[in-house]
């Protein structure tokens, strides 16, 4: 067997009618492979996780529920007698694994198959039935949001639900400027679509699904793949397909943009960020959008995926949009990632403090990353993170910076090698992380070179996508007080997976947990910074916390190790400065108030009343229109009169990239921390007389 490392930035009797029998042609089995298939992943999940769960009683019923939900995460499809019927399962699928048996979720998923027919059936025939009426002027609402929903009792009540969903993506399109009679072809062509992905399902599908709804009980970042779909992920990791540089995973009905690849089209844009919903693709500049709400995720992958320079548009749903009715245009041109595009990079702040401009360097390092491949030809000026931050370094201290910042934020980790040889630059030597696995054993990782690039004031700018490799840095420099954290928690991903090859497909599972050299996990919890500022992203929507079955925070016993000048007594002082500056800056207010607002107006219920709904966006874009002109009125700039306006007028770096000025905001704040830093450690100043200033 062989292993890949990688680290690693789903009743009553009048119910009767209901169980209509497939056809027996439709109707999907096992194969014979799937049997010792399945036994061959729980014996290397038993063998190999980190963590040791029991095939038992326990595990059944969790895994009853996630196989419910993978398949119908909305409840839309299956009926309470359904889910009733199958509840003979509950606590009998453990002992159905042992013994590699799949017949429960094969009658389970064939019974799902029914539901999903039938209603695309009953949607496709009310959108083809030009006498059905659609009353948008009627006081009708939707919940979108339907994932603790109970199970739908009668035909009536599903019927009812499907008649508002259809109104509401009618409704959607319509206000997208589609007549009613277009919207109807848009949403045919979307359900017929559907119905002929669903026809031809795979009885490989099926058992991916049931094997993945196990290996979720471990841990969300461990899955199977079976032969096709272990070479889809192997061509993903080598990065030999062009596409648009943004990690993806499902969500209810729709395509979910987790994370966004450093360099790549998709973050260069400027127009995407994590969370961001994918509703519709299209091809080249003119080509028709193709709607891909209800897609397997690997359809989607497929049809974002092609040749290097050409163009995808893609209709997104924002994560901050006041409402999933609303819709984005985003037009990306596919390219491969380069590695000196991800590359670390330096600029000077000059900042205005004190009644003097100060230098602070700033090192931007995107990915943790490294050529193997030149390294291991024996090529000298091999690209490595570590490397290259060292020659910049070298650069700044040339140009007489004060203070260096080194900015992870959007970094998802990478080679681990680097991360901890990144520590080494601004330590003498000592250990930088721990590693447990499965059976308890711990190493140690350290930097052995006494060699030391910078040892001036350092800070380290983190954010809730900071993540792995990135949480491994933060962490060491924040337990060994050698710099200042700030930003906000990071990601929380502190595991390490390992891709083994099985004789039906690979499995990535999980086999050792990250520990910092304070004992403390990264996993879970993340690296909680220093001084802390404001952050748009939701952690119940992204980081580990916010995935099912995510390993615990827990601790092992922290290693010796030596500790600068410790930076706690100053904290309070420091937090005090920074709000004294904060409390007045436009973009930090600008920043409070979307948080704010965006925890008022979260809601998954939409209206159905097109006048309503469109009040509610027009008063979500005055508000936003709003809110900028007090930010621009304040910074003493013109004021906008639309959104889009807004866009055309932000400042664009030397790539053509708008320039977030949120991100700008935070960046100089972190360097006025730093120069804060610097004078309550110079020994003329004391923290009084800094405060009263």
């Amino acid at each position: 067997m062989t292993h890949r490392f990688k680290l690693t930035p789903l009743f009553p009797a009048l119910l009767f009618a209901l169980f209509i029998s497939l056809p027996a042609q439709a109707r999907l089995d096992p194969e014979p492979i799937y049997k010792q298939t399945l036994l061959e992943v729980v014996d290397t999940l038993q063998r190999g996780h980190y963590n040791r769960i029991d095939i038992n009683d326990e595990l059944s019923s969790a895994l009853f529920d996630r196989y419910l939900d993978t398949l119908d995460p909305s409840h839309s499809y299956f009926y309470a007698a359904d889910v009733a019927e199958f509840e003979k399962w509950r606590t009998s699928l453990d002992d159905q694994i042992k013994s590699g048996e799949l017949s429960a979720a094969y009658t389970i998923f064939n019974r799902f198959e029914q539901r999903n027919l039938e209603r695309l059936d009953y949607i496709i025939g009310r959108l083809e039935d030009d006498t059905a009426e659609y009353d948008f002027t009627l006081d009708e609402s939707i919940d979108l949001d339907r994932k603790e929903a109970p199970w739908i009792e009668s035909a009536e009540e599903m019927n009812d639900l499907w008649r508002r969903r259809i109104k509401n993506a009618l409704l959607s399109l319509k206000l997208a400027d589609k007549t009613v009679a277009e919207a109807r072809e848009i949403l045919l062509k979307r359900y017929r679509s559907q119905k002929q992905r669903a026809e031809q399902a795979k009885s490989e599908d099926v058992f991916q699904t049931y094997v993945n709804s196990l290996t979720a009980e471990f841990d969300p970042h461990t899955q199977y793949f079976s032969p096709v779909s272990a070479e889809s992920f192997r061509i993903n990791m080598s990065l030999s397909l062009e596409g648009i540089g943004a990690v993806l995973q499902s969500q209810d009905e729709m395509t979910k943009i987790v994370s966004l690849v450093p360099a790549g089209p998709a973050e260069k844009s400027g127009q995407l960020k994590p969370a961001d919903l994918i509703v519709g693709v299209a091809q080249g500049d003119d080509g028709e959008f193709e709607d891909v709400v209800g897609w397997r995720l690997d359809d989607v992958v497929q049809l974002i995926r092609g040749p290097k320079d050409t163009v995808v548009r893609l209709q997104i749903i924002p994560s901050d949009a006041a409402d999933q009715t609303m819709r984005k245009t985003v037009r990306l041109v596919r390219s491969k990632v380069k590695l000196e595009e991800q590359a670390a990079k330096s600029r000077v702040l000059d900042i205005e403090q004190d009644g003097r401009t100060h230098k602070i360097g700033v090192i931007s390092i995107p990915a943790f990353y490294i050529d193997f491949q030149a390294l291991q030809s024996g090529d000298p000026n091999y690209k490595s993170t570590t490397r290259d931050v060292h020659a910049l370094i070298d650069e700044l201290k040339a140009q007489q910076v004060e203070g260096l910042i080194i900015d992870l934020r959007d970094n998802g980790g990478g080679s681990l090698r680097e991360a901890n040889e990144l520590v080494g630059l601004f330590i003498s030597r000592g250990p930088t992380v721990q590693i447990r696995d499965p059976d308890g054993r711990v190493d140690i990782l350290g930097d052995f070179n006494p060699e030391v690039a910078w040892n001036g004031p350092l800070t380290v700018v983190v954010n809730r996508l900071s993540a792995s490799a990135s949480e491994i840095f933060a962490g060491a420099i924040q337990d060994y007080q050698r710099g200042l954290v700030v930003g906000s928690r990071t990601f929380g991903k502190g595991t390490v997976q390992v891709v083994q090859e099985i004789d039906h497909g690979q499995i990535k599972m999980t086999h050792s947990k990250f520990y910092r050299i304070s004992g403390e996990s990264t996993q879970h919890k993340g690296v909680n910074p220093d001084i802390q500022f404001p952050t748009l992203y939701d952690e119940n929507e992204i980081g580990e916390s916010s995935l099912d079955s995510a390993l615990p925070w827990d601790q092992v016993r922290p290693v010796r190790y030596g500790r600068f000048p410790s930076l706690t007594d100053m904290l309070p002082t420091l937090n005090q400065l920074h709000h004294q500056r904060t409390d007045k800056n436009p973009d930090f207010l600008f920043m409070n108030e979307q948080i704010e607002h965006l925890k008022e107006k979260r809601s998954s219920r939409v209206s159905l009343n097109e006048n309503t709904l469109k009040d509610e966006r027009e008063k979500a874009e005055e508000w936003m229109v709003s809110s900028e002109n007090r930010r621009r009125r304040a910074k003493g700039l013109e004021t906008v009169d639309s959104l889009a306006e807004l866009e055309e007028s932000l400042p664009k770096d030397e790539q053509g990239r708008a320039i977030n000025p949120e991100a700008e905001a935070l960046l100089k704040e972190s360097a006025h921390i730093m120069l804060d830093m610097i004078n309550l450690t110079t020994p003329q100043a004391t923290a009084q007389s800094r405060l009263e200033r």
